[in-house]
C-alpha cells in the first residue's frame, strides 16, 4: 500500500509540476517586444512570422514612454505599453499575407515610423467566394498626386447639402462621385440645362448633395473617429494643419533633416485640409490615393497598410465635411 500511495503522490506531483512548467516555458518562448520612441529604434524586433489559424502571442514593453499596439486590417482592440510593464497579446490571422502593427500613441514627431510586419503564411480561413483585388483607383484613373491642383472658383459659403432632385440622378453614381473633383462637378452642373435657372451659390448646394449622398452618417463617424486618432495631431481638429506637431514639422522641415534609423525623416507644414481651393479641386480617389501612399517627401506617412479599403473612404468622407455642411 505504501508502494502505490507513493507511486500516486510521485504522479499527481509530476502533474502538477508540468502544469506549472508547460505555461512557464511558452511564456519564457514567446518573444518580448521592446517599445521605444522611433529615434530611439522603435519596435524591437520589428518583423515576425505566424500562420493563419495559429495564435501568435507576443510580450510588449515600453522602455521609454506610453506607446500603444495595433494591427493593421485586423479585428484586433489596440493596446496600451506602459514603461516597465509588460502587456500580453494573443494575435489569430483568418488571411495570409503581410501586417502592420503600428504605435496608436503620439509618442513624439517621428511616430508614424513606430512601424514593423507580421508575415503570415497557409491558406484563406474563409470557404466562401473572395472578392477579387485590384489597384488603388488613383492609378487605374491615371491620377498624379503629386501635381498642383487649385480650385479657380469656390463658394463664398460653406455649402449645405441639400435632399437631391431627380434631375440629379445622373451624378449620385459612386462612380461619378470618387472620380470628379467638387470643383469639376460644380462646373457640370452649370453647364447642364437642368439647373441653368440657379445661381453658383444653389449649385455649390447641389454639389454638396452629391457627396452627402455618396456616404452614410456611420461612415461619417467612422471618419471622424479615424481622422482624430490618426490625422489630428498634424492636421489639426479642424483640419486646418494647426495640430498640436505641426509646428515641430515646420521646424523640422527648416532645419536639416535628424538621422533615424531607417532613413532621413523629411518635414514640410501639414496640408491645410480646410483650404477651399486645394480640397475643391481634389476627388475623392485623388484623397485615397494621397492616404493610402502617404505625401512623398512630406512627413505624412502611408496609411495604406494599416486602414481597410472601407477605412479609406470614411476618412474621405469625412475630409470633405470640413468643405460641405452636411447637418
Amino acid at each position: 500500500m505504501r508502494s502505490a500511495e507513493l507511486i500516486a503522490r510521485v504522479l499527481i506531483g509530476a502533474a502538477l509540476l508540468v502544469s506549472v512548467a508547460v505555461p512557464l516555458i511558452l511564456w519564457w518562448r514567446t518573444p518580448l517586444v521592446h517599445a521605444q520612441m522611433a529615434e530611439d529604434g522603435g519596435w524591437s524586433p520589428s518583423a515576425f512570422r505566424a500562420a493563419v489559424g495559429e495564435p501568435l502571442q507576443l510580450h510588449l514593453t515600453s522602455d521609454d514612454v506610453v506607446h500603444g499596439f495595433a494591427v493593421g486590417k485586423l479585428d484586433f482592440q489596440p493596446v496600451d505599453i506602459l514603461p516597465g510593464k509588460v502587456t500580453d497579446v494573443t494575435l489569430l490571422f483568418d488571411d495570409p499575407g503581410t501586417y502592420t502593427f503600428y504605435c496608436t500613441r503620439w509618442c513624439g514627431l517621428n511616430h508614424w515610423r513606430m512601424r514593423g510586419t507580421i508575415e503570415v503564411s497557409g491558406e484563406p480561413a474563409a470557404t466562401g467566394p473572395r472578392s477579387p483585388r485590384g489597384g488603388p483607383l488613383y492609378v487605374s484613373l491615371g491620377i498624379d498626386l503629386d501635381a498642383s491642383r487649385s480650385a479657380p472658383v469656390v463658394p463664398a459659403h460653406k455649402p449645405a447639402a441639400r435632399a437631391p432632385t431627380a434631375e440629379l440622378a445622373s451624378y449620385m453614381s459612386v462612380d461619378y462621385y470618387r472620380s470628379h473633383s467638387p470643383y469639376e462637378a460644380w462646373q457640370q452642373l452649370g453647364a447642364d440645362p437642368a439647373f441653368e435657372r440657379l445661381d453658383d451659390a444653389e449649385l455649390w448646394d447641389l454639389t454638396a448633395s452629391i457627396w452627402r449622398g455618396n456616404t452614410t452618417a456611420s461612415a461619417l463617424a467612422e471618419g471622424r473617429q479615424l481622422f482624430a486618432q490618426n490625422c489630428a495631431a498634424c492636421h489639426g481638429e479642424s483640419g486646418s494643419g494647426n495640430g498640436v506637431f505641426s509646428d515641430d514639422m515646420a521646424a523640422a522641415g527648416a532645419a536639416p533633416a535628424p538621422a533615424i534609423r531607417d532613413g532621413t525623416a523629411m518635414f514640410q507644414s501639414p496640408a491645410d485640409l480646410a483650404e477651399p481651393q486645394r480640397m475643391l479641386s481634389a476627388s475623392p480617389a485623388l484623397l485615397q490615393g494621397k492616404i493610402l501612399r502617404g505625401g512623398m517627401g512630406t512627413g505624412m506617412p502611408s496609411w495604406g497598410p494599416i486602414f481597410t479599403e472601407g477605412q479609406t473612404w470614411s476618412l474621405v468622407a469625412f475630409i470633405y465635411s470640413f468643405q460641405f455642411d452636411y447637418h
